[in-house]
């Protein structure tokens, strides 16, 4: 298998990085930035892979013991740091800097992985500043951010930054498998929402036609239909999101629906608020049914 093979999107880094690879150029450390679910984890986890690889071919996977391991989740040579409750410490940075020191066992290369690293305090920020500025010859470090402005300068400055695009509606419907549209906007341009919705695939067509019913239907018949709504808390807001987006195409025929978008927004605040949840659903269902059949 190539680099990036199986990654969708973001064309253009694929080359740039394939292009550091083959010239033996790539950095001792990056920062990946972009929105969450755009593929920056799956990329990083692909070059660190690739990088540390004990094969001879330029850009495939050799089935070598760094691969196999690798691959395993047992390679001693990477990590993956994570934060530690809300945010990555600085105990967990000193961690990296003690176990950096320790030459590779497997491979020819240590690759860490600091995902979420906007989530690093000053304090630890500061403190990975040294090992960026001189890290050991066999080392690369990969930072992943989704908001730039919680990096420090003095960081981004000693990376090599990497920003990642959303992900076309083609793209993500090559990932989804769906023409439908609607799903498709839900997304916004991430995986992770694609990953999410397709596994919610069926609650967004029963969405569709609980939308359907507020038009056509009187409030009792809605509410005696809408089980859905009621029984979807933990998913309550991306249920929301997407009601919005049916609606949103509809108030383009007939500005009723617009009215509806407000009342969903109300909606979403008052759950938000710790509004009684049944309530917050009723308030919606009643609002929008009286409004659509004005």
């Amino acid at each position: 298998m190539q680099l990036f093979e199986n990654i969708v999107g973001n064309n253009k880094i694929k080359e740039s990085l394939k292009n550091a690879v083959k010239s033996n150029n790539v950095s001792h450390s990056y920062l990946f930035i972009g929105k969450a679910g755009v593929g920056k984890k799956i990329f990083a986890k692909d070059l660190a892979k690739k990088v540390m690889c004990l094969g001879n071919s330029i850009l495939e996977f050799d089935n070598c013991d760094s691969c196999i391991k690798f691959d395993a989740n047992s390679n001693p040579d990477f990590s993956i740091i994570v934060p530690d409750g809300k945010s990555i410490k600085i105990e967990q940075i000193r961690d990296l800097q003690a176990k950096i020191l320790e030459k590779p066992i497997s491979s020819n290369k240590k690759v860490y992985i600091i995902d979420n690293a906007d989530t690093m305090t000053e304090e630890s920020q500061n403190c990975l500043l040294k090992t960026l500025e001189e890290p050991p010859e066999y080392a690369m470090i990969i930072l992943i951010a989704s908001n730039e402005n919680r990096m420090l300068q003095t960081i981004k400055s000693r990376c090599v930054i990497i920003r990642f695009e959303d992900l076309t509606n083609e793209e993500i419907s090559q990932i989804l498998h769906t023409n439908d549209q609607d799903i498709i906007r839900l997304c916004e341009g991430s995986v992770a929402k694609a990953d999410t919705i397709s596994e919610k695939r069926e609650m967004f067509a029963q969405l569709k036609n609980i939308a359907d019913y507020l038009s056509k239907n009187s409030l009792i018949d809605v509410l005696n239909n809408s089980d859905l709504l009621y029984s979807s808390k933990d998913d309550i807001m991306t249920l929301l999101d997407f009601l919005n987006i049916i609606f949103f195409e509809k108030a383009k025929e007939n500005i009723k629906y617009s009215k509806a978008i407000d009342i969903i927004e109300k909606t979403k605040k008052k759950i938000m608020a710790n509004n009684n949840y049944d309530m917050c659903i009723d308030y919606m269902l009643m609002h929008i049914c009286e409004e659509l059949h004005k």
